[in-house]
């Protein structure tokens, strides 16, 4: 497919050379390993294990990173290698977004030295596959204030109790970091939790009907013992859980784009391909208005997310900006694969054209990392100085 019907604007050109070889190398990956077997594994609800060793042959975990396990920061990249695994298939993208992004960042922004040193330079080869687990069965949206997984100082360990819902990944990661609040100060705190600790157990979240690859867990923690030298040092409040969050949405603003990306270019293909009244549909106007408007979607949700990526880069976005990029993006992104199926008629159900998956994993996108809703009223607060929160 030309470059031109997708990259309208150019924006892949922002990158520097070795960057564009990442990304095409990426680019390629996705094409070559995952989109042959992605929808077989998503009707079945399992994850491609068999993938994850050229994931890692890739290098992109922890392009955003300037210390252990990372590089220069590279947000933009970043940035543009989720919008490429979204494009195929968003679940792979979250996968990846999980442990680079949200358990790898944890460490990153709220570890030690020794801490960054003891865990990123595996996390990068992907030797340890991370977790990353905040929301709760009755905390989601309202995490700051209402988390309720507690931890207790026994001497040199701490004890943890409680419930984490919808955590990515959890169902077979090595490390997962948990936060929860300090039985004593009532602040929110970070810790890591090895595979296998007592007390620390995983069931399966199924049934869904969005994201089907990524293994969800609900996690009960039953006196799990931690050592104090596993306690995130600098992980002090949920302000610290926030500066991951705020690194990280940004990056789901990215996997909108995609997604509704991967839906515009399998609904294009199917318009030069597919006949109705004796020519192709592509050669309709009311097809060419829905291909356009997926387009100005697609490609103004990129725009705005290349300048918060150059923002981070240089280390001066807000939470706000974050929150607006996101909400903005996945709003654009459920119009766009909406579009895209109404686009392929009832042929856009049918999974053997690909774009259904796409509408379905929206939902999910749309939702994690802070709904339309509550990154509304965190930019509404911004722009007004007025807190509108309950």
């Amino acid at each position: 497919m030309a470059v031109q019907t997708t990259d309208f604007y150019g924006l892949e050109e922002l990158l520097d050379g070795e960057e564009r070889e990442i990304l095409h190398r990426v680019r390629e990956f996705m094409a070559r390993e995952v989109a042959p077997v992605i929808t077989d594994h998503w009707v079945r609800a399992t994850f491609p294990f068999e993938v994850v060793p050229g994931l890692a042959a890739l290098g992109t975990a922890g392009l955003a990173s300037d210390g252990p396990g990372g590089g220069r920061r590279r947000h933009l990249l970043d940035g543009m290698v989720a919008m490429e695994m979204a494009r195929v298939d968003p679940s792979i993208a979250t996968f990846h977004g999980v442990h680079s992004g949200l358990a790898m960042g944890s460490i990153r922004l709220c570890g030690s030295p020794e801490q960054q040193e003891r865990w990123l330079p595996a996390m990068a080869r992907w030797e340890k596959i991370g977790a990353f687990g905040l929301t709760e069965p009755e905390a989601g949206s309202g995490a700051a204030g209402g988390l309720t997984t507690t931890a207790t100082r026994d001497g040199d360990e701490w004890v943890l109790d409680g419930e984490k819902k919808w955590i990515g990944n959890a169902t077979f990661a090595d490390l997962t970091v948990i936060w929860a609040r300090d039985s004593d100060t009532d602040e929110v705190l970070g810790f890591v939790v090895e595979k296998g600790a007592p007390g620390f157990t995983t069931e399966a979240i199924g049934d869904k009907i969005a994201l089907r690859v990524v293994q969800n867990a609900h996690i009960t923690l039953d006196g799990v013992r931690v050592p104090e030298t596993d306690r995130l040092q600098g992980a002090r409040s949920f302000d610290d859980t926030g500066r991951v969050l705020r690194e990280t949405r940004a990056g789901v603003a990215w996997m909108a784009v995609g997604c509704a990306l991967g839906a515009y270019e399998h609904a294009l293909a199917y318009a030069k391909e597919r006949e109705q009244f004796g020519q192709k549909i592509a050669g309709f106007q009311l097809i060419q208005d829905l291909l356009v408007q997926m387009l100005g979607n697609t490609t103004a949700s990129a725009a705005l997310c290349v300048q918060l990526s150059r923002l981070q880069d240089a280390g001066v976005e807000t939470d706000a900006q974050a929150s607006l990029a996101k909400a903005f993006c996945t709003v654009r992104m459920r119009e766009t694969v909406g579009f895209a199926r109404e686009l392929l008629g009832g042929n856009g159900i049918l999974l053997d054209h690909q774009v259904g998956r796409f509408v379905a994993d929206a939902e999910a996108i749309y939702s994690y990392e802070g709904t339309r809703e509550i990154n509304t009223l965190i930019v509404g607060r911004e722009i007004t100085g007025v807190g509108a929160f309950v």
